[in-house]
């Protein structure tokens, strides 16, 4: 099933193949577990970024692909999908950086500039704005609890699905909803009420 390409190195997974498969194969060829990296560390470390800072995120990333790459004969291939078990190893790596994470949010607070979002700025007028919003955001995102903030930054950040973030924290999707409801209400109130939902 899985098309493999001879080149003179070593045989590349093709992208047709899904997760569960990639990992099914790893057992036999550690070498293809690399192909699960190539897929999920790209939006796995944004999210970081965004929560821990540069510098943390890296390590968040590869400590998550660690953890997976040595957890990996417990996966359950029915699941299929392998981002919601990566987003729960990174989400939990995360939650030990707890004071770092509000550390970066109070920096945002005092200097208005998101070291993510900093660099991709097209305009003077856009990042004055957007400077006094992130404060505000930063402001709010320190205020909440833990796990209204896992919820909010999942599905906000992350872009996973209430099903997804579910399965992240391993909680009810009705309780992902309650947090998440209970999260924008904070931070609409923190913005004035103007936060989108």
């Amino acid at each position: 099933m899985a098309n493999r390409t001879h080149m003179g190195s070593p045989d590349v997974i093709s992208d047709e193949r899904d997760d569960a498969s990639v990992i099914a194969q790893s057992l036999d060829d550690p070498r293809c577990f690399g192909e699960l990296f190539r897929r999920h560390a790209p939006p796995l470390h944004r999210y970081a970024a965004r929560r821990l800072g540069g510098d943390l995120a890296d390590d968040i990333v590869a400590e998550t692909f660690h953890l997976a790459f040595r957890k990996r004969d417990s996966y359950d291939p029915a699941r299929g999908d392998a981002l919601p078990w990566l987003w729960r190893i990174a989400t939990n790596l995360i939650r030990r950086h707890y004071r770092s994470e509000v550390r970066l949010y109070r920096a945002l607070v005092r200097t208005g500039v998101d070291p993510v979002l900093e660099n991709h700025a097209d305009r003077v007028a856009e990042r004055v704005t957007a400077a006094a919003r992130t404060s505000q955001l930063a402001a709010a995102l320190a205020s909440l609890r833990k796990g209204d903030r896992d919820v909010l930054l999942l599905t906000a950040w992350g872009e996973l699905s209430y099903r997804q973030v579910a399965d992240v924290l391993e909680i009810p999707v009705g309780t992902v909803r309650s947090r998440l409801n209970r999260a924008r209400t904070k931070v609409r109130n923190a913005l004035g009420g103007t936060a989108d939902e």
